[in-house]
């Protein structure tokens, strides 16, 4: 039997694994209570928007034009990017344990991420993520989104690592099948403890107390 070849690079996502989703619709449903906005509208102009605006062909600018400010509003421009950007969060416990085991083990890190530039910039800096993340190979940069199997390819070249020594950490399952096609390994992120135990089965244990991987 071939031996399993020894994992030197994580690809992560970013919303859903490292942080909370950036932008998803439960933050939107928030949004549109707090705005008082029509949420099928608004919704239904995002949904026409935001693969665009994720691919880094509209601004966020022209998405708020779009989406919220094509008509007169009792709120501005920068109230909606703060209220935004402030629905990011850390992900408990994911921060630390992937700066754990890239210290442990040596490996690369590279994101493999959907989102917006606007967005990106925030939360990569807010959450210092640079120091820990090698490549980000985020839709915006690349004009590439996920499930597109291309960005898989590009991460793949832009690491130098081949497939069967990545692992990948994704929270939705389709992006983890395509991921898999291309011979890369996935994990299903559902929470810290069931993913550190699937990275340790990998061969990549995480040298901290059972119990302490939350903080």
């Amino acid at each position: 039997m071939r031996a399993r070849a020894r994992v030197t690079c994580l690809f992560v996502d970013i919303g859903g694994v490292l942080l909370s989703n950036g932008w998803d619709h439960l933050a939107r449903r928030r949004a549109a209570r707090h705005f008082g906005l029509d949420w099928s509208d608004t919704e239904g102009r995002h949904q026409m928007a935001f693969e665009a605006y994720e691919k880094g062909r509209l601004t966020l600018e022209d998405y708020l034009s779009m989406v919220v400010f094509h008509e007169r509003r009792p709120f501005t421009r920068a109230d909606y990017r703060r209220f935004m950007f402030a629905q990011s969060r850390p992900s408990p416990g994911m921060l630390a344990l992937v700066a754990r085991l890239k210290a442990r083990h040596g490996l690369k890190v590279v994101v493999v991420s959907n989102e917006g530039r606007e967005l990106n910039a925030h939360r990569i800096r807010k959450f210092r993520l640079a120091a820990l993340v090698d490549a980000f190979i985020s839709s915006c940069f690349v004009h590439v989104r996920k499930p597109d199997f291309r960005i898989f390819e590009m991460a793949l070249d832009i690491a130098q690592v081949p497939a069967r020594q990545v692992v990948y950490l994704e929270n939705t399952p389709m992006f983890v099948q395509v991921a898999e096609s291309l011979g890369i390994r996935g994990i299903l992120h559902t929470d810290l403890r069931s993913t550190r135990a699937k990275l340790a089965a990998l061969g990549l244990r995480d040298d901290e107390p059972a119990g302490h991987g939350a903080r």
